[in-house]
């Protein structure tokens, strides 16, 4: 099951010439989970991957340069005739910020469910969980993580078949759990293995909530509006410095650390620099740029540049008309 992270927009408060305002899609297997929708979200999907048919959209918080994006959004969905349901989670507030946006937007060809979100709230999904927790920024901001269940471990068939259980349909009874003619999964099967966990921690000040969720994750992405010399300025504004940023990422031992919000007051390198001086494993994406993360046993986290992958449109994207 592939999973990865493409930064749609990595810059904070206003674009630059580089970098779009904040959104960040999470590919699962076929699911598709876009993360803020800042001004020119659209636009940005245009360019990179084409505008797929999202189904659902979480925001972490209701500044607006992680929402104005959204009603360009659903009015080139219903350009196009859309009637497949979207959904939009958010904080306590996002019924009160639709009925503000409704006149821009106007009608829809498809239905738009609104769901508000408490923290520590969860969302099933087939072989994972979405979880919202509290952050440290406006009230009510959320993080979000998305974490895998457990998955069995190695089957050894050749044991199976010594304990006699031939190949065939019983192999695949004794990995969902079941004892088959008096073998036990336990007696053939290594132990579980673990999921994936990503988290994306939206704009927020160094908190130990952000450090709870992420213990042990294998991708957090943190903030990082400013640098450890405009401390009090992040501070003052509920933001995170690199180096604060990469404290949260080591104390909560993560195996990578993706900075974005980046502030136009800085290139990208000297907030890497900040936050490597504590934390090695510590990179700025650009926009259009994304991480792959493979299972453990396969591997740890790869960044990989937009200018060093093939910049190939997935099969599900839709181009626009």
């Amino acid at each position: 099951m592939d999973l990865d992270v493409l930064f749609v927009g990595t810059a904070g408060s206003a674009p630059t010439a580089r970098r779009g305002l904040p959104a960040t899609l999470v590919r699962r297997g076929g699911d598709r989970l876009l993360f803020d929708c800042g001004e020119g979200t659209q636009r940005q999907l245009v360019r990179s991957i084409g505008l797929i048919e999202l189904e659902e959209v979480f925001i972490t918080h209701f500044h607006a340069d992680h929402v104005l994006g959204l009603p360009g959004m659903l009015k080139t969905f219903s350009l196009r005739g859309r009637e497949r349901p979207l959904t939009v989670h958010g904080p306590r507030g996002l019924q009160g910020l639709f009925a503000a946006l409704k006149p821009v937007v106007g009608r829809t060809t498809f239905p738009v469910r609104l769901h508000e979100l408490e923290p520590n709230d969860e969302l099933e999904r087939d072989g994972y969980r979405i979880a919202a927790f509290a952050v440290d920024h406006m009230a009510g901001s959320l993080g979000y993580a998305l974490v895998e269940r457990e998955r069995p471990g190695h089957l050894d068939p050749a044991r199976a078949e010594e304990l006699g259980v031939a190949p065939g349909p019983d192999l695949g009874r004794l990995q969902r759990g079941e004892t088959v003619r008096g073998v036990a999964p336990e007696q053939v099967m290594g132990p579980p293995r673990r999921g994936r966990k990503l988290v994306l921690a939206g704009d927020t000040a160094p908190c130990a909530m952000t450090g709870a969720v992420a213990f042990g994750a294998d991708l957090l992405v943190h903030e990082a509006t400013f640098m450890e010399e405009e401390a009090e300025r992040a501070a003052e504004t509920r933001h995170s410095t690199a180096r604060q940023a990469a404290r949260v990422a080591a104390d909560a031992e993560v195996s990578m650390l993706a900075l974005t919000h980046v502030s136009p007051r800085y290139a990208g390198r000297e907030l890497r620099d900040e936050a490597r001086a504590l934390f090695p494993n510590t990179v700025v994406p650009r926009d259009f740029d994304r991480i792959e993360l493979p299972f453990p046993e396969r591997g740890g986290p790869e960044h990989l540049r937009r200018d060093e992958r093939a910049a190939a449109v997935p099969p599900d994207a839709v181009q626009p008309r």
